[in-house]
């Protein structure tokens, strides 16, 4: 008889699991909250209108397709990616700067925006390969002893992690102009960090933009979601939506099962976790169960920033704007230190706008548009009353959006609209202090010191998604499932395919 094994949260960590798992022979059962898959990478719909809820930038695309085939599957079978160049606009308060996938094109570019700086860029590609190739065997290992801080890997890649500089110091090696560096070190708020604080290595999150593009999905991110639910399903594996798990069942040390918050219980052998690693720990265990994970501690432990977001229907297009803009505040130092020091809401925000509807036709009406806006803000820390604040930061946001950002007379033409503050993230979907990007990526939470993927709490209790190794991000989120999947069915003597060398990889682009 195969196994039987509960997912809690049908988020991209939890999907990725389920359809691994389910096309490995074991008996998978997905419990989702809500009415839809998707979790943070759901599909949110205002009307006429599609939005993805979260994500919005694919990078890594040969992950993605490695997880399918896990499953046995063809992601082309299930969806359609557009590679975009450029990569996307950044807008300072004295340029406009649009990088590119191509290093001759990104060459002329930061020639006209930053003349004299184009000569930095070849090295920064070049010895930003070599640590992206001597890192990534590192983030498809599980760390889930002591001894395993010390594997090959990771004893190669120990010269290349620049510990004691951040992503902002390490840019220095290759760029004189501050202005240039934020080009190559925003990226870290895909982390929900400061490039001031960022640990060095992660760099290469710039790089892997350049060497290996940024996509779109037909139909949103979010259909990424769907497409991984009709694979799981398709190997057999089920998926319950509208069943929110009100507890994890433990027994012995060891978790047996989950209670449904409408009544009833799934008894299984293994529990996997997909839910938000800090809403899990301080709700889904009975008091007494978690030690190094209690409530009490989780309280102290170190998490990103939070996210205001507007999801805006409008009845015009914007052929002429990407599909991604970043208008960074004109303090835009200032900016990150309130997010993330002080805890405070800055005066001046920078914003991040999605433009996808000249790339996707799919997502409204002709003639009419999706515009997303992303405000990077504090995490539920920092005490804001978002009832008070909503308005104001709606306000500012759409400013910004027409005046620095280039979407003229924005206001005027929304149709539909959805907000989302940090209270929101935390009260609708159970995301721990509204911390959008998870706990953080400094050092002491990295690694054998993030929570593991075999959890070390409670025996039979695995972990997917942000919170646990290697951390957030939908790369590294589908990564988490493939560690987390291989390690269970070693477990259960089940056989798997050990993670392609990263130099065997190919890059496929539509």
């Amino acid at each position: 008889m195969s196994k039987k094994i509960a997912i809690v949260g049908a988020g991209p960590g939890g999907l990725t699991s389920a359809m691994i798992l389910a096309a490995r022979g074991f008996d998978v059962t997905v419990f989702e909250a809500k009415d839809r898959v998707g979790g943070r990478n759901a599909e949110l719909r205002l009307g006429e209108f599609r939005f993805d809820t979260g994500p919005t930038f694919l990078m890594l695309n040969f992950i993605l397709r490695e997880m399918f085939e896990e499953a046995g599957r063809n992601v082309d079978d299930y969806l359609s990616f557009t590679r975009l160049d450029p990569l996307y606009r950044l807008v300072f308060d004295d340029r406009d700067f649009r990088p590119s996938g191509d290093p001759a094109k990104m060459r002329a570019e930061i020639a006209r925006a930053f003349p004299g700086q184009e000569k930095g860029l070849d090295g920064f590609l070049a010895a930003e390969k070599v640590r992206f190739e001597k890192l990534f065997p590192c983030i498809q290992k599980d760390y889930s002893t002591f001894g395993s801080l010390f594997s090959a890997p990771l004893l190669k890649a120990a010269p290349y992690l620049d510990i004691g500089r951040s992503v902002f110091g390490v840019l220095g090696k290759y760029f004189g102009e501050d202005k240039l560096k934020l080009a190559f070190t925003f990226q870290a708020k895909y982390l929900g960090m400061s490039p001031w604080d960022c640990p060095g290595f992660f760099t290469m999150l710039s790089y892997i933009e350049h060497a290996y593009g940024i996509y779109h999905v037909r139909g949103g991110l979010n259909s990424i979601s769907a497409a991984m639910a009709k694979a799981a399903v398709e190997n057999g594996a089920k998926i319950r939506l509208s069943s929110p798990v009100k507890r994890i069942i433990t027994e012995g040390g060891a978790a047996r099962g989950v209670e449904l918050a409408g009544g009833g219980v799934f008894r299984c052998d293994e529990v996997v976790v997909n839910a938000d690693f800090g809403h899990a720990a301080t709700t889904l265990f009975d008091r007494g169960v978690l030690s190094k994970y209690s409530p009490e501690k989780m309280q102290s432990r170190d998490f990103s920033c939070s996210t205001f977001m507007l999801y805006l229907g409008v009845d015009r297009v914007y052929p002429d704007l990407p599909h991604h803009t970043i208008a960074f505040a004109a303090d835009y130092r200032r900016n990150v230190e309130d997010i993330f020091h002080r805890k405070s809401l800055s005066k001046d925000v920078s914003i991040y706008v999605q433009n996808a509807s000249p790339t996707d036709p799919t997502l409204a009406p002709p003639g009419k548009s999706t515009i997303y806006i992303l405000v990077p803000v504090p995490n539920l820390d920092g005490g804001a009353d978002w009832a008070a604040e909503r308005p104001r930061l709606r306000e500012l946001a759409l400013r910004l959006a027409e005046e620095r950002a280039g979407f003229r007379g924005l206001r005027e033409h929304i149709q539909a609209e959805r907000v989302i503050t940090p209270a929101d993230w935390r009260d609708e979907f159970g995301v721990y202090k509204g911390a959008t990007f998870n706990l953080s990526h400094k050092l002491g939470q990295m690694l054998y010191l993030r929570p593991r993927n075999k959890f070390e709490e409670v025996a039979n209790c695995w972990l997917v998604g942000g919170g646990t190794h290697p951390g957030s991000g939908l790369p590294t989120i589908y990564e988490s499932a493939r560690i987390t999947s291989n390690l269970l069915c070693r477990e259960h003597g089940v056989a798997f395919r050990e993670p392609t060398f990263l130099g065997a990889k190919k890059e496929v682009s539509a």
